[in-house]
């Protein structure tokens, strides 16, 4: 099984991807409802969330671990590794960011994400680790997540908002946005809409799926203890949030059944 974690239902968005691309394997979903947002919890915090959802999701007999949570991508991804050396783990930083990089014609990319994750800085580090020439323009957008939760995806008010958010990366003309939130690529047609055209808009969702599924036909002895069947599907929830159900129907489409754990 293919164990997924996000701090919230955001994350859903990258299991839309692994429904696309690795359709045959089950996966396991995790939404750590009781303690979002992670973006605005210290590195402790959200390294400490981090590590009881993997615990999880391990002890559900999960084969490989997806940070689907770009702040505990940022913050706590290289500790998981650490104490959990025996499962592949996987973040949603180093695809988008290595797309990001292919894409760029003049070396300048736009990072919006929570504050935790534009604060760690990780996203610049590991651009300028591949090319140190690139210039990063990073900016939290801590407005946006209410806004998409509240179904305001087609509101004036939030284009406008993401226009003040976008407004310095336009100045310098960015020719790359990556979206470093799970919840972003639900506005994606606001920032093409603000964005000159010829701006690329990487959803680092699709590069992580791409990289498991390439994972899987490196590694054939793990990809046999993956089990395949696509009509159980299991979604877990720590809390039961304002309108979850309507919003995690929003993301794929269909209605989902949630169970509700406690990981205290």
């Amino acid at each position: 099984m293919i164990g997924i974690f996000d701090s919230g239902l955001g994350g859903l968005t990258v299991v839309k991807q692994f429904l696309k691309y690795l359709p045959q394997y089950r996966i396991m979903y995790f939404g750590d409802t009781a303690n979002l947002p992670y973006g605005t919890k210290s590195r402790k915090a959200i390294t400490n969330y981090s590590i009881k959802n993997t615990e999880f999701l391990i002890k559900q007999r999960a084969k490989i671990i997806v940070i689907a949570c770009h702040s505990a991508s940022s913050v706590a991804a290289l500790g998981l590794r650490k104490k959990f050396p025996q499962i592949p783990i996987f973040d949603v930083i180093k695809g988008g960011l290595t797309k990001a990089v292919k894409e760029s014609k003049h070396k300048k990319i736009g990072i919006i994400g929570t504050a935790a994750t534009i604060k760690s800085g990780v996203h610049e580090k590991f651009l300028k680790s591949l090319d140190p020439e690139i210039k990063v323009f990073s900016q939290a957008c801590p407005l946006l997540v209410p806004l998409i939760e509240e179904g305001f995806k087609a509101r004036p008010e939030t284009k406008r908002i993401v226009r003040y958010y976008l407004r310095e990366m336009k100045s310098q003309f960015i020719d790359t946005l990556v979206l470093a939130c799970t919840h972003y690529p639900l506005l994606y047609k606001v920032f093409f809409e603000v964005l000159n055209k010829r701006v690329k808009i990487i959803d680092p969702a699709q590069e992580v799926a791409g990289e498991v599924l390439e994972f899987l036909k490196k590694n054939p002895k793990i990809e046999k203890q993956i089990e395949r069947d696509s009509q159980k599907y299991k979604f877990f929830i720590s809390d039961k949030p304002y309108r979850y159900e309507e919003f995690s129907q929003r993301i794929l489409g269909k209605k989902i059944k949630f169970k509700v754990v406690n990981l205290e």
